[in-house]
């Protein structure tokens, strides 16, 4: 695949249909301005300051906006907060609905129709291929990103992490617990 890449993009910088300079920004901007590293900020912040967690419950926004992430696909955003009696997974089971400026690209598993189906189906068998396995009487809610909305997983602040900084907090935070499909790691887990 990365050879079919490079000769791909190597034939359109060379019939002139591309600038270099310009994939080199593209790539840039998917490397550090967007990613999973700007939702972890949002979740971290939402952790540490009640006042930001409940804008962030009401109006996600502008909470998340108030940060500096906003642009295509994160133009209506709603914020799901995982509890003690509630897990919330998103899927997009029309195409691959996704909040890239707090998540980034989407990753590959979630845009495939067996990803798509069986989160709404099964969701607690999807679950477990992620790893995770949910006690019975904690209850699965899947959300349906559409073109319109778009949806970021809080996941449940780990315990042990009181008196944390907001960016030792983001380190706790993986791309696929702002899906649903993960949990915030132990602090035993995370960097240090």
């Amino acid at each position: 695949m990365d050879l079919r890449v490079r000769a791909l993009e190597t034939l359109l910088v060379r019939k002139g249909y591309v600038d270099p300079a310009a994939i080199d920004r593209l790539i840039e901007t998917y490397e550090v301005q967007v990613g999973p590293h700007n939702g972890a900020r949002v979740v971290a912040r939402a952790w540490a300051d009640p006042a930001y967690a409940d804008w962030l419950a009401r109006d996600a926004t502008a909470a998340i906006a108030s940060l500096g992430y906003s642009g295509r696909q994160g133009e209506h955003m709603v914020a799901v907060f995982n509890t003690a009696d509630t897990h919330y997974m998103v899927v997009c089971t029309l195409c691959s609905c996704y909040p890239w400026p707090v998540l980034g690209l989407p990753p590959v598993w979630y845009k495939s129709a067996a990803y798509r189906s069986r989160a709404v189906m099964a969701p607690r068998a999807v679950l477990a291929d992620f790893g995770v396995t949910l006690p019975a009487d904690i209850q699965v809610r899947v959300w349906d990103s559409t073109a319109e909305v778009r949806y970021l997983v809080i996941p449940q602040r780990p315990g042990g992490t009181d008196g944390w900084s907001e960016d030792r907090l983001a380190s706790l935070v993986t791309r696929d617990s702002m899906i649903g499909t993960g949990l915030a790691q132990a602090p035993a887990v995370a960097a240090p």
